[in-house]
């Protein structure tokens, strides 16, 4: 079994920082790319950024998120500086890797965690 489990959310003022983690567990032969996807209410889920041997970022965070990766630790990070209260969401974390050496990649989720930006 695979599990992902998010930490680092909170609630923050408009301008401030927060840092997310991920940590990956249980059968792993390797991952191919982590990302970090939110979903603020009454919205579809989206993509925020992403990484594997590059990083990707949505437009709207560009320049005041970082996406960083452990390999050795299966951990995947989401700093978040300069925070806006339209970054209010549930973020989740998803990675793309083969359980086995002989399963094709495939997709897990974290259970996701909140993140409140406001005064």
């Amino acid at each position: 079994q695979v599990q992902l489990v998010e930490s680092g959310g909170g609630s923050v003022q408009p301008g401030g920082s927060l840092r997310l983690s991920c940590v990956t567990s249980g059968s792993i032969f390797a991952i191919n790319a982590m990302a970090w996807y939110r979903q603020a209410p009454g919205k579809q889920r989206e993509l925020v950024a992403t990484i594997s041997g590059r990083t990707n970022y949505a437009d709207s965070v560009k320049g005041r998120f970082t996406i960083s990766r452990d390999n050795a630790k299966n951990t995947v990070y989401l700093q978040m500086d300069s925070l806006k209260p339209e970054d209010t969401a549930v973020y989740y974390c998803n990675a793309r890797l083969m359980p086995t050496a002989w399963s094709p990649p495939q997709d897990y989720w974290g259970q996701g965690t909140p993140v409140t930006v406001g005064s």
